[in-house]
């Protein structure tokens, strides 16, 4: 179908001002947080429910063309970057958020609605949204649902497929399948919901979620915590974890990246010339701070430690942690390589040490910067000074992180950026079973086909091999 007979049909089922074709107008939704990732498409569509969305997704499955679902585009590993042909699908109009249920502590929220705003409405109502990261105020439901996202709070909430009780979902006939009651056991069958918390849109559009909330854990404390090793930081996670059951986060930092964060904020370190650094946050309890205090107390290795019980000083202790995106986003003239890595915690320490040797000897014009979620093994591994197109660095460390039996994708997805080191962490039969589950689901192809799933090949025997 022509494309402005296709334009017109998408227009009449969202409305004409909701169908964007100006590459002026698209080029926020082509391009990914990083900017190291950039596409065409044939246009952004914007339902504003999910009978739209249905509609949407029927016309284009009829009519050959690719969907790739889209949230808050806060992604960093290409997963919601169109190709030419492509057609967006914006979830941002799916907003709403229903009354928080106080009896089983649930909210249901659309997929365009923001973690900020979902953890507000728990607030709100007495309650909160187990998962907190740094784009929280942009970063969508449907978004963190479909990379199942993790964040500052795993440590004590687990990842978002642990919140999500059920959702609702237009698969690629334009059937809606909606599970929304909130019943906490229901052994019926296949539990599609937990399926599509990760599947990074390529199994279908989310378009609300039923969330589990968890108490408001009241009184809090932040601790910044500086350590004379990299080795007595690690060694303090297993302790903290035993000592405080009341921890909510635990996040790792070290000197040079704090040093930048300094001269980006404008402000001294916090906790001077200082090799590294755990955040440790308790949230509940009726003394946090003696909490801290008692179990920072019994660690061996301290040299200091910021203390904050307040909300604008937990506030401050915070943003050295937070800002380090927004510090590497603006060094360099090139889009920074981002790598979201997991390390079995008996092998973290070793992994710092040998990552750095390992990008000073294959990039040695680069710049490495590393910090992450300590109390699970997640580091984010960000490397400047790269080509976009230079994946050498990339290649070594993601070998380096599966030959020390971690996760080459901890909590971003696989997107475009890693799905041809998918091999490094699942089997082929693994890889096979995806294969069939993505035509079981999507037997048109629809949904992302560019994410996830490795390239396949025809061979001269014409078999299929990935």
């Amino acid at each position: 179908m022509a494309d402005a007979s296709g334009l017109d049909a998408l227009r009449s089922i969202v409305g004409h001002p909701h169908v964007l074709d100006d590459p002026e107008v698209t080029a926020s939704y082509r391009t990914d947080w990083t900017a190291r990732w950039v596409g065409t498409c044939r246009a952004v569509v914007r339902p504003a429910d999910t009978s739209e969305v249905a509609a949407v997704v029927r016309w284009c499955s009829s009519n050959g063309v690719h969907i790739v679902p889209q949230g808050g585009n806060t992604g960093l590993v290409g997963g919601a970057v169109p190709s030419a042909g492509d057609v967006v699908l914006s979830t941002l109009r799916l907003s709403s958020i229903g009354e928080v249920d106080d009896r089983s502590g649930q909210v249901t929220a659309g997929a365009g609605a923001t973690v900020a705003a979902v953890e507000a409405a728990a607030r709100a109502a007495g309650w909160r949204y187990g998962v907190d990261f740094a784009a929280r105020e942009s970063a969508t439901i449907g978004g963190s649902v479909a990379t199942n996202a993790g964040g500052h709070h795993v440590v004590r909430h687990g990842m978002t497929r642990r919140q999500v009780i059920g959702l609702e979902v237009v698969l690629a006939d334009g059937s809606v399948v909606s599970h929304l009651g909130g019943l906490v056991k229901d052994n019926t069958g296949y539990d599609l919901g937990a399926l599509m918390c990760g599947s990074e849109g390529t199994l279908g559009v989310i378009t609300s979620a039923r969330l589990a909330l968890v108490p408001d854990a009241g009184e809090r404390a932040v601790a910044l915590v500086g350590f004379d090793s990299v080795d007595a930081a690690v060694a303090a996670i297993g302790p903290l974890r035993r000592a405080i059951p009341e921890l909510e986060a635990l996040e790792l930092m070290f000197a040079d990246g704090i040093a930048s964060v300094a001269e980006v904020i404008g402000a001294s370190p916090p906790l001077g010339d200082v090799a590294v650094m755990l955040l440790v946050e308790v949230a509940g309890g009726h003394d946090p701070i003696a909490v801290l205090g008692d179990a920072v107390g019994r660690l061996d290795g301290v040299v200091a430690v910021a203390v904050a019980d307040d909300a604008t000083r937990r506030a401050d202790l915070w943003r050295w942690r937070d800002a380090h995106t927004e510090t590497i986003s603006r060094v360099g003239t090139t889009p920074p390589h981002k790598l979201d890595v997991t390390l079995p915690l008996p092998r973290l320490a070793r992994f710092i040490a040998e990552v750095r040797s390992l990008v000073a000897t294959v990039a040695p014009e680069a710049r490495l910067w590393l910090f992450g979620h300590a109390g699970d093994g997640n580091i984010h591994v960000n490397i400047t000074g790269l080509a976009p197109d230079d994946e050498s660095v990339v290649a070594a460390v993601l070998e380096l992180v599966a030959s020390m039996g971690g996760s080459i994708s901890a909590e971003h997805g696989i997107g475009r950026a890693k799905r041809q080191w998918l091999h490094l962490n699942r089997s082929p039969a693994e890889i096979a079973a995806f294969r069939s589950i993505k035509r079981a689901l999507d037997p048109t192809a629809t949904f992302n086909p560019r994410v996830l799933l490795p390239e396949i090949e025809a061979t001269s025997e014409g078999v299929e091999r990935s």
